[in-house]
């Protein structure tokens, strides 16, 4: 259950309908979301949070399933079940295959464990990674 209301468009102040506009857009959806609904009870932080994503996946030096790929790592990790989930189907939709997840899973569960384990160990960092 959310900690705060959804907004929908329908409800929304001008300020919130431009974002949502934007995003669909984009994104070329008819509807936006629930998290930019929830983060729609700030407008602010909805308008910053959104103009970062956007930016941010766009195609660049890493192309967007590279991307998505690594928000999903990030997302696993960070336990956001609603990121795991909303990143895992843009990958899909970006073209990422069965395969390609489970081998993603099988990184990110091995970089977990072996980060406990050099964390709980405090290994010294070797000189030559160092440079």
């Amino acid at each position: 259950m959310a900690t705060v209301s959804l907004i929908d468009y329908e409800q929304a102040s001008a300020d919130v309908r431009a974002v949502f506009d934007d995003i669909k857009r984009t994104r070329k959806v008819d509807d936006v979301n629930n998290v930019w609904k929830a983060l729609a009870n700030h407008p602010a932080t909805l308008k910053r949070t959104w103009e970062s994503v956007r930016d941010i996946m766009q195609p660049g030096a890493l192309d967007p399933l590279t991307k998505e790929l690594i928000y999903i790592a990030v997302s696993v990790t960070n336990g956001c079940d609603y990121c795991t989930h909303s990143h895992t189907a843009a990958a899909v939709a970006k073209g990422m295959t069965p395969e390609q997840h489970g081998e993603l899973l099988a990184v990110i569960g091995m970089a977990n464990e072996t980060n406990a384990l050099v964390h709980g160990l405090r290994v010294p960092v070797d000189e030559q990674f160092t440079r």
